[in-house]
């Protein structure tokens, strides 16, 4: 039996953990989270994963949450994308969860997925600035070097990259970053390599078309 993973597709923390299932050949089946309709929300959902978040990752009984968790797991697994520094893409995958895609996720759903009359200003403005900041700090790490941790690309790559190949604008464009443009097209040269529209459903391309049927 597949891996299921609860997600949807415009979700960066669920793309983190297809994308590893995706690049490694593991086997798994997407399980589509209504997320903007409250199905994270439901008293079903909750009992899978109380902390209301996509993804959720389960497999024989075993039930997994948060990316990073999900993404260490199937590392050890599979052999794959584990890298030789442990340490070095532990401290990655936590910079990631707090100042990446904390904060990229969290201002590209302000800027893109509220209604107009309903985004935030001044807090927009404000996580624009910490974007700005995070971003710095990913594309100086990235000057003179392939991968985030070590000589090859690892799980800390997959994690930090996931919000950055989305197509909603929130301030990045990978023109003004050479180093991370320079990374992500190494990560999207990989194997095997999707879009997150085209690996997770529930995405707007499901929905434009749903709409048109």
């Amino acid at each position: 039996m597949p891996a299921l993973l609860y997600c949807f597709g415009e979700s960066g923390h669920s793309y983190k953990v297809a994308l590893m299932m995706q690049l490694t050949g593991y086997p798994w089946q997407p399980v589509f989270v209504d997320f903007f309709n409250g199905a994270s929300r439901s008293p079903e959902y909750r009992a899978l994963n109380e902390m209301a978040e996509a993804p959720v990752f389960a497999e024989d009984g075993l039930t997994l949450t948060q990316s990073g968790v999900i993404l260490l797991h199937l590392a050890e697994k599979t052999g794959q994308f584990l890298g030789e520094d442990r340490n070095e893409i532990m401290r990655w995958l936590f910079w990631d969860n707090h100042k990446g895609s904390s904060q990229f996720g969290a201002l590209r759903f302000l800027m893109n997925f509220l209604p107009p009359d309903k985004r935030p200003a001044e807090v927009i403005a404000w996580l624009q600035g910490r974007c700005r900041a995070a971003l710095r700090t990913l594309d100086a790490h990235l000057a003179g070097r392939e991968w985030l941790a070590g000589d090859a690309p690892s799980i800390a790559d997959l994690s930090c990259c996931s919000y950055l190949f989305y197509p909603e604008p929130f301030g990045f464009d990978r023109a003004d970053w050479p180093h991370i443009d320079a990374w992500l097209t190494r990560i999207s040269a990989l194997p095997g390599w999707k879009h997150p529209y085209d690996l997770m459903p529930g995405n707007p391309a499901d929905r434009a078309a749903k709409e048109e049927a």
